[in-house]
């Protein structure tokens, strides 16, 4: 995401995060802030690309590129890989999109780039009853952790 394409990604997560139910299933926990938080992740991903970013994928438009699909990527290091790692989160693709490949594809192509920077796992969060999500992640290569997610909300 670049200023220039700012407001494609606000329009993508912010679909997501208004209508997904696994998401809406966890948002209270989550400590969901609703627009006015989205707004404000989306200025800080620009001001510190150091700690992350919103990675969009484009198709064809009637006048020129749309932004079809985003996701966050945040870095941390793993002390067990002794590496950068990076943080999936909020995968989403536009309703026309979905079943078109354009989320595969962007993942490998976001895998592609972060394999560029020395990053060695992606991380990723899927709620456990959603079935379609676990599938697409696990034909892209993704194994499933025997973990649960926690979270402690500071403010």
């Amino acid at each position: 995401m670049t200023a220039a394409t700012r407001g494609a990604a606000a329009a993508l997560l912010g679909a997501f995060l208004r209508g997904d139910d696994h998401y809406l299933a966890s948002s209270a926990a989550y400590g969901d802030g609703g627009a006015a938080a989205l707004e404000r992740a989306l200025d800080l991903f620009l001001a510190r690309p150091e700690i992350g970013f919103v990675w969009l994928a484009f198709a064809p438009g009637r006048d020129g590129p749309e932004a079809v699909g985003a996701c966050v990527a945040c870095y941390a290091i793993s002390t067990a890989r002794g590496s950068l790692v990076v943080k999936l989160d909020d995968v989403t693709i536009d309703q026309d999109w979905q079943g078109r490949g354009v989320g595969g594809a962007m993942l490998a192509a976001l895998a592609d780039h972060l394999r560029g920077l020395g990053v060695t796992r992606i991380d990723c969060a899927c709620h456990r009853d959603n079935a379609g999500a676990w599938r697409f992640y696990e034909r892209l290569g993704f194994r499933p952790l025997d973990e649960e997610r926690i979270a402690l909300l500071l403010r």
